[in-house]
């Protein structure tokens, strides 16, 4: 970690055509506001909204052709 990083840091990268990934440690919950368990500092979030795998990335924008 450099000093300019803080560990409250947090990166957000909207991938083309793709999920959202998210470094550094958040405090994600689902729509009804119960915590989602995170064992990674990175994630990758649906933007497609068809992963079986929801709020998380599962691939499947690659087979709808999803395009941001």
């Amino acid at each position: 970690m450099s000093s300019s990083e803080s560990k409250d840091d947090v990166e957000i990268v909207a991938c083309t055509n793709g999920p959202l990934l998210v470094r550094g440690e958040i405090d994600l919950r689902s729509s009804d506001g119960e915590a989602i368990e995170q064992t990674r500092t990175t994630v990758a979030l649906c933007r497609c909204g068809v992963s079986a795998i929801k709020p998380f990335c599962d691939g499947t924008h690659k087979l709808i052709n999803f395009k941001a």
